[in-house]
This record gives C-alpha cells, structure tokens and sequence, in this order.
C-alpha cells in the first residue's frame, strides 16, 4: 500500500495528469466495484500481477512512481491522438 502513496504524491505534483489519471481508474476498475469489498475502483488483482510481472519480472514488486507516472504520460498522449480521429 505504501507504494500507491508514493503514486499519488507524485502524481499531485502533476496537475495535468489528474484528469488521465481519473479516467484510467475508470476504464480499468471492474464493472460493478462499488458492490464488492474494498469498495474502491481497484484493478483486478490478477491484472495488477500480470502488470508487474512484465513490467518488473516479480509480481512482489513494488510500482515505481516514475514508471506510473510515464504510462499516465503515455495514456494521454494516446488519448488525445484517439481523439484527433
């Protein structure tokens, strides 16, 4: 948990990504969150594990900010070129 901690205060230092940030959340929080225990929009811990096992190779591996802060980057810049058509 501590590690999401560091992800969001990185993430607070960077106002233009809040709004990626959000809509992340959005499209990766399972359908029907608010009805199962923690009642969070939290990824699926099997996502979250394949996640950290190809970026990281070790599924205990702690989520570097800088790195979630790159995929953010990347998200919006791949937001507003979907956008464009």
């Amino acid at each position: 948990m501590t590690a999401w901690f560091d992800v969001a205060r990185a993430l607070i230092r960077r106002p233009r990504l809040w709004g990626t940030a959000l809509r992340q959340i959005r499209v990766m929080a399972p359908d029907g969150w608010w009805r199962r225990a923690p009642f969070l929009p939290v990824s699926a811990a099997d996502y979250m594990r394949f996640r950290l096992v190809t970026q990281y190779g070790d599924e205990n591996h702690r989520p570097a900010p800088g790195d979630v802060m790159d995929y953010l980057a990347w998200c919006r810049r791949w937001n507003r070129l979907d956008e464009r058509g």
